[in-house]
């Protein structure tokens, strides 16, 4: 039988362990693997968790238009990556609305079954990637780590983090890890005329970039390979709208009619991007009818002037 004394001695040992855990950085747990394809890396009370992703986009490469050379790009780097040959992390920048985080949803379902797996990391995370890649390091799955709309303001700590990680650390980088990121911006953090004024000129005409300038791009030239974007043409424009009508089970007919409430649905927002076409598709085939579209008729009668003339050539 134990002495008072001793029984006493060990409580506050373990109170003072409790204490210290408390103080301790958590650690991230594997979750189950088996709850999904896709995970969302969060931090709850301030651990981090994986959080498998229930409900997940149903995108496929055929659903996307007009970016063909970007799909066969992407496609080819995705699949040398899940048949274990060398690939690059990738980052695809460009114009709004024109399909880059849609054609990496695609590829996690195209390569899902073949052992394709991705994980969405926000850029405020990003300090975490150390943490994350070990835990997947040792897994026979092949993970992209998904960063959405990337990009930086000066001194934030997501930003050595990722280039660290891409490259630049002692460490080897894990065979099985991947990293893909999209953004409006191609070198991630915002250029200001100011940061030209260190450039220099050699004798013979060569430009020297200052310091600031090359910080600049030192990051997204880590990614192995850039994939642009670039706005649609109308007729491009008109080609993802009528794809996405014909998603949502209009006819043929319907589509033909609709084509000018598509060009006025782009004009009031400024953009004839793919999402643009999405939002006006979704909005059509929830009407149910051929009801007016932003107030202009979808199809107008021979007596009718609502739809603007040369609409069609804007």
């Amino acid at each position: 039988m134990l002495a008072p004394e001793l029984i006493a001695l060990i409580h506050r040992a373990e109170d003072v362990l409790c204490r210290v855990e408390k103080l301790l950085p958590p650690v991230l747990a594997e979750p189950d693997w088996d709850a999904s394809v896709a995970f969302r890396y969060r931090r709850r009370r301030g651990a981090p968790v994986l959080e498998p992703i229930r409900h997940l986009a149903s995108l496929r490469f055929s659903d996307l238009k007009e970016i063909d050379t970007q799909k066969a790009r992407l496609w080819q780097n995705t699949a040398q990556f899940v048949q274990g040959r060398p690939a690059n992390n990738v980052l695809l920048t460009g114009a709004r609305g024109t399909g880059k985080s849609s054609l990496i949803k695609a590829c996690l379902n195209e390569y899902a079954a073949q052992g394709l797996r991705l994980i969405e990391v926000d850029k405020s995370d990003l300090v975490d990637l150390p943490d994350l890649v070990d835990l997947v390091a040792e897994r026979d799955e092949r993970f992209v780590i998904f960063c959405d709309d990337l990009s930086f303001d000066e001194g934030e700590l997501g930003y050595k983090a990722l280039k660290s990680m891409l490259d630049g650390t002692l460490a080897a980088s894990s065979e099985n890890v991947l990293i893909y990121a999209t953004s409006n911006r191609r070198h991630l953090l915002p250029e200001r005329m100011r940061d030209n004024l260190a450039a220099t000129h050699g004798e013979d005409g060569e430009l020297h970039p200052g310091e600031a300038v090359e910080e600049k791009v030192s990051l997204s030239e880590r990614f192995g390979m850039w994939i642009s974007f670039y706005p649609f043409s109308q007729q491009e424009y008109l080609a993802i709208a009528a794809q996405w009508l014909r998603h949502f089970g209009l006819d043929e007919a319907a589509i033909a009619q609709a084509r000018q409430a598509a060009l006025v649905w782009a004009l009031e927002r400024g953009s004839r991007s793919g999402r643009a076409a999405y939002q006006f598709a979704r909005d059509l085939a929830g009407r149910g009818d051929a009801g007016a579209v932003t107030g202009v008729p979808i199809a107008p009668s021979a007596a009718s002037n609502d739809i603007p003339e040369g609409l069609d050539h804007v």
